[in-house]
């Protein structure tokens, strides 16, 4: 019996080290939790062997869980939330009625258009195998033609709205993101070269999964929720609808405001261009509140319950940030894991520093901001390209000088004015260059 006794606890001595291993390992490799992103960001990144890279690269980035907000997450902490309280209080608006912008013929719909070509072009994109030469290039004319098409699309037809040019714009980036993970992680398989990497091949409705999916990292093998809650997907369903009609009641408010900005602009009255600033925040800030809970909880988590995909970690507490660079690492998880295993690690092997890495992590974020409102507007004024390059000095300058309470609000801040600042340049460029005078 004691002989028993003693093969028993080595027996669970060794799978209780087992199990803190794979645990430690899915940790690392998910990067969801502030912990799990610093490790992953600051990493001394010394692996010089290829084999074990690789194997680094192709470590799951996806894991089974709830969305923060969610009542089954357990999540309470919500003190951020005090200081936008403060950081809010005293700024006074005035709502106003309603006014139709950017409104064309309503026959024609040209955006519509611009879509259904994108189910073509991704049918192309899957046809047949090339060798390791012809299969880079076909890729990089793929994802070429999926920026350049759709922005001379809009450029060059006169009733594609904004609003319209936008939404088409921002769909076929997202398509262009999810393409090129899954150019990388194949490469990254051939280049391993495992048995297990050679079974796992996967069909084209797998394909169409990935790019329904609410991700953009392509992975072999996604998590997946054991079955659809019927209940969670109607009560996600009305807050998409609830929300929709929620942002639309603020926008009559910005649109006086805004439009009594462009004299004051026009004039360069300091005291009259800060008041407006000020009347315009609050309206633009709820809006984009609104936008946030609508698209990353109850659109994704619609989607994702509706596909069954199981990781529903599409922001993390990005209102407790005490920093710049927590804030976006946080509030869009889906695009930070993006920039950080196909775009920061990448850097890091090819030998470029930390700094240059991040450096060129938010101009590529500069880029696609400029790229999805310029290219609508039909006008290049890099006001959303500066005021991301705007973001890496005051990263260092709140994370030097401020800590605690002061760096939230300090985040808060920047949220707030700087949002309805890039506003008021925009309408303000938009109106002298299609209105002129008309404008006053």
């Amino acid at each position: 019996m004691s002989d028993l006794n003693v093969n028993g606890a080595l027996t669970r001595r060794r799978r209780a080290t087992l199990i803190e291993g794979r645990a430690a390992r899915v940790q690392a490799g998910n990067g969801d939790s502030a912990t799990g992103t610093a490790s992953l960001v600051d990493g001394d990144f010394s692996l010089h062997d290829g084999q074990r890279i690789l194997e680094c690269s192709l470590e799951r980035c996806h894991k089974a869980q709830e969305s923060l907000l969610s009542s089954a997450s357990g999540y309470r902490n919500y003190r951020g939330v005090i200081n936008w309280c403060v950081v809010m209080y005293g700024i006074l608006v005035d709502p106003i009625q309603v006014i139709s912008l950017f409104l064309n013929d309503p026959y024609n719909w040209p955006a519509a258009c611009l879509l259904i070509v994108l189910k073509f072009l991704f049918f192309l994109f899957n046809q047949g195998s090339f060798s390791e030469f012809t299969g880079f290039l076909v890729h990089c004319i793929n994802l070429s033609i999926l920026l350049t098409f759709p922005a001379a699309v809009v450029l060059w037809v006169p009733s594609m709205t904004s609003v319209g040019g936008a939404i088409a714009l921002g769909i076929y980036t997202i398509l262009f993101l999810k393409l090129y993970s899954y150019k990388d992680v194949n490469l990254w398989c051939r280049q391993l070269s495992t048995a297990k990497a050679k079974k796992l091949s996967r069909s084209l409705s797998y394909m169409y999964y990935f790019v329904l999916a609410p991700t953009l990292c392509y992975e072999l093998n996604f998590p997946r929720s054991p079955k659809i809650r019927i209940q969670f997907l109607l009560r996600r369903l009305f807050e998409m609808v609830r929300k929709y009609f929620a942002m639309l009641s603020i926008c009559p408010w910005m649109v006086p405001i805004i439009q009594s900005s462009m004299k004051p602009l026009e004039d360069m009255d300091l005291s009259l261009m800060t008041e407006r600033l000020l009347r315009l925040a609050v309206p633009n800030h709820l809006l984009w509140l609104m936008f946030f809970y609508w698209f990353f909880h109850s659109s994704m988590n619609f989607t994702a319950e509706l596909l069954r995909f199981g990781d529903r970690r599409f922001y993390n507490d990005w209102w407790n940030s005490e920093s710049v660079t927590y804030f976006w690492q946080n509030w869009n998880i889906p695009v930070h894991k993006w920039c950080l295993r196909h775009f920061y690690k990448p850097l890091l092997r090819k030998g470029f520093s930390k700094m240059v890495s991040q450096s060129a992590v938010f101009f590529l974020s500069a880029f696609f901001h400029e790229y999805l409102v310029s290219v609508p507007l039909r006008m290049f004024r890099l006001w959303a390209f500066t005021g991301m390059m705007a973001q890496l000095p005051l990263a260092w300058l709140v994370g030097r000088f401020l800590r605690g309470n002061y760096g939230n609000a300090a985040v808060w801040m920047s949220i707030i004015i700087g949002q309805p600042f890039a506003v008021l340049m925009y309408v303000h460029d938009y109106y002298v260059m299609n209105y002129g005078n008309g404008a006053e």
